[in-house]
């Protein structure tokens, strides 16, 4: 009961965060005279197809900003991690909104390593500001491809073994280990950096089911961005060109990546009562809605 009462403040405070950072950039484009609907189709089309694939857990920074460099969407790099961040903000408050119940983890991993998050991106951006982004990227780079080598090896070696099915968050020692990783993967995700491998890989190698990962990362991305992204358009290092478009398409995305994710996990479920009960299913079995 408690849990549940949780999740529903986490959901109503990613509905007022929505709305907050939403009249925010209105007001903000309105003082300026500001046009967001520059190249509106081409922004829509790569909002579209990055928070499509954000939903499905590929991640969007590394699609974004390959797609950016593509269209030659922006022309200075240095506008590159603030217009990420200000582009997929409300897109990835949505996305979070509608995973959050989808599976069950603990609030307290859920709430202290989203929260750790928030923390690292308010102060991340003033933090990073002048360190060398190329430098910090090769670093984590090697760290990341480090890390996956010992994933894979621990499921070459005694696969299923390392992740309990049964564990819903992070416990004692791990659980302030994941908070201090959520910390720095806030201030990192300020230069451009994504958060979704290094999050994925180190719920593996902290032996936990990588499906209690999704919701985690999810909210860990809208509490940075929700951070970040007023810090970047206040210090002006955001490219406002289809803006209106990929926010837009960001939102499609989402819509039609869930509803497929909702297709499908309702497939498997009649799937699995079919190879339960050994028999063809009836419609008393599958009702129609």
């Amino acid at each position: 009961m408690a849990e549940n009462i949780i999740l529903h403040l986490i959901q109503i405070f990613l509905v007022v965060a929505i709305i907050t950072i939403a009249s925010y950039l209105i007001f903000h484009i309105k003082k300026h005279r500001i046009n967001p609907f520059k190249r509106f189709w081409m922004g829509f089309g790569i909002g579209l197809l990055t928070d499509l694939l954000d939903t499905l857990g590929i991640g969007s920074f590394a699609t974004t900003t390959t797609l950016f460099k593509a269209t030659k969407m922006i022309d200075d790099d240095s506008q590159l991690p603030g217009t990420m961040n200000a582009v997929h903000v409300i897109p990835v408050l949505i996305q979070s909104l509608c995973f959050i119940l989808v599976v069950n983890v603990e609030p307290l991993t859920l709430v202290s390593m989203a929260a750790a998050s928030f923390v690292g991106a308010l102060f991340g951006t003033k933090l990073t500001k002048n360190w060398h982004t190329p430098t910090v990227q090769a670093i984590l780079g090697t760290l990341l491809i480090i890390a996956a080598f010992i994933s894979i090896y621990r499921m070459w070696t005694n696969p299923g073994a390392d992740i309990v099915d049964s564990a819903h968050g992070l416990e004692g020692i791990w659980l302030v280990v994941g908070i201090v990783f959520n910390l720095i993967i806030g201030v990192l995700m300020t230069m451009g950096l994504g958060n979704y491998a290094p999050e994925l890989i180190s719920f593996s190698l902290m032996e936990l089911s990588p499906a209690v990962a999704m919701p985690v990362m999810m909210l860990d991305a809208a509490m940075i961005m929700t951070a970040s992204a007023t810090q970047f358009v206040k210090n002006n290092r955001v490219s406002w060109n289809g803006y209106a478009g990929m926010v837009f398409g960001g939102i499609v995305g989402i819509l039609i990546a869930v509803a497929f994710l909702s297709n499908l996990n309702s497939r498997i479920n009649k799937a699995d009562t079919i190879k339960r009960y050994k028999g063809r299913p009836t419609l008393i079995d599958f009702p129609k809605k």
